[in-house]
């Protein structure tokens, strides 16, 4: 149960009349209605209040839940002054009266910082009719239909589109008792309102709304046990609060604990006759060095050596650090085709086709159906594509198909043999998008340099690992996209 079903279970209980027992001894509602009656009555001929017109008896189908036979259905304007607060608006001050409304009532208090100021004067004309005393209980009546606040007047305020709910005389009825009446039967009463997208309800509605009526002992009692479970429901709900976001964060950190042990070497086992990082990194370099010598890519500067105090986490020993720049084609130099020469048929990608952190295509859009203007960068089918725009966002995948991309996308590949599917997976891992993100620049719109991406550290198993690794992943991150929607 949520802590807001459970929350309504006990106010419901509450106003029902089943959350305390009832005592014969402290009499019946109908003597106490009597009373509030008299009271009535005798401050009308004072002038005090004013005589409103006679409400309709209340009829059988009115009624929405049975009561205790104690207890009594009455209108909220027989036991209580229904009155509310200015429709103008005045002109607003810098300083003086806080002009309080609906949209300053939260969570059973008035939050002042956000009311807007008028000036005495009209503060004057709204309270001669308006005026709230300390005991009081006001409701918005236009837009958030609700939110009870019972009044614990420490300052001068006046009110505007508020419904005022005054006791005929404070020892008579409960106040407090009230607000929780209300606060459950906002719900409903949201649903009986008026109006479209503004929803309201009129002061007729409110005086006339039924209320069930309990001896003023029972209320006071009702009030104390209220009093006592609810601090509960509210530790209860911060419980709740907490457990969501775990249960929220619970998918998105199994995945970068998924990402991180597999790039750490604790994913799949080792295998000692599945060879070494170190044979494959050679077969790399000599790739690399044959491609050079038959002019077919640009001989790079040389990268610095690993120093110890650059390994971010220990590795297998059969694994081995290498630099991103050492092993692939990152920083060479990249076909470039102009707009007016791309075929119809080309998959154009843009950096709005691929979902955040999953790297997923969610759109393959075609050159013919894209404005493209000035050049494209060529990419091909395996290569791997990876945005140096905001790189937070993890918009890496290999491609499935030759194409073209903006600019903010790098395609490259790797020399000799090693993995792309394994590659992207290191580049979405938590060590390297703290890594890269850590020294991007620009502020709204980071992009992450050259420099830092050719000196990333790579942890490289050997093939056949990186294989496996590849299909472990492929096995559980699946699920960790399930939990994420599942939760949604």
């Amino acid at each position: 149960m949520t802590p807001a079903d459970l929350r309504n279970s006990v106010l419901q209980l509450a106003i029902q009349g089943r959350l305390v027992e009832q005592r014969p001894e402290e009499g019946t509602a109908e003597e106490l209605y009597l009373e509030i009656i008299a009271e009535k009555t005798r401050l009308i001929k004072k002038g005090k209040l004013k005589k409103e017109k006679a409400l309709p008896e209340i009829k059988e189908d009115e009624i929405p839940f049975e009561i205790p036979e104690s207890w009594k259905w009455v209108r909220f304007s027989e036991i209580i002054d229904v009155r509310d607060g200015t429709h103008d608006t005045p002109s607003y001050t810098s300083e003086g009266i806080p002009l309080v409304t609906s949209k300053n009532l939260v969570s059973g208090t008035i939050n002042f910082e956000t009311a807007k100021n008028i000036s005495h004067k009209d503060a004057d004309l709204i309270n001669a009719r308006s005026a709230v005393d300390d005991g009081d209980v006001l409701f918005a009546m236009i837009g958030t239909v609700g939110n009870p606040v019972l009044v614990k007047k420490d300052r001068e305020f006046c009110i505007k589109n508020m419904a005022l709910f005054k006791p005929i005389r404070k020892d008579l009825f409960s106040m407090k008792f009230f607000s929780y009446f209300l606060l459950y039967e906002q719900r409903i009463m949201k649903t009986k309102a008026s109006g479209g997208i503004q929803r309201f309800v009129s002061l007729k509605f409110l005086r006339s709304y039924l209320l069930p009526l309990p001896p003023l002992s029972e209320q006071k009692r009702i009030v104390s046990r209220l009093e006592t479970l609810l601090p509960y429901i509210d530790r209860y709900g911060e419980a709740w609060s907490r457990l969501e976001e775990c249960n929220e964060r619970f998918p998105v950190d199994l995945q970068k604990s998924l990402l991180q042990s597999a790039i750490q070497g604790r994913l799949v086992e080792q295998r000692q006759e599945e060879g070494t990082g170190e044979e494959l990194y050679h077969e790399i370099l000599a790739e690399k060095s044959r491609l050079i010598k038959e002019g077919k890519i640009k001989k790079e500067k040389a990268l610095p050596e690993i120093k110890d105090d650059e390994i971010p986490s220990e590795i297998p020993e059969s694994w081995k650090w290498v630099r991103l720049g050492s092993c692939t084609t990152y920083n060479q130099t990249k076909e470039k085709v102009k707009g007016t020469e791309i075929s119809p048929e080309t998959w154009s990608l843009d950096l709005e086709d691929i979902e955040k952190e999953t790297g997923r295509v969610l759109e393959r859009v075609f050159a013919k159906s894209r404005k493209i203007s000035g050049e494209r960068v060529v990419f091909h089918k395996g290569e791997i594509l990876y945005s140096k725009l905001r790189p937070y966002l993890k918009k890496i995948l290999v491609a499935d198909a030759d194409g073209v991309c903006s600019s903010e996308m790098v395609p490259f590949h790797s020399y000799g043999k090693m993995l792309h599917e394994y590659l992207a997976y290191v580049l979405k891992s938590p060590y390297a998008d703290f890594t890269v993100n850590s020294a991007t620049y620009g502020m709204k719109m980071p992009r992450v340099g050259t420099e830092t991406m050719l000196n990333l550290l790579i942890p490289l198993p050997p093939l056949a690992e990186q294989k496996r690794i590849v299909a472990k992943l492929e096995e559980l991150l699946p699920l960790c996209e399930r939990l994420t929607q599942n939760n949604s």
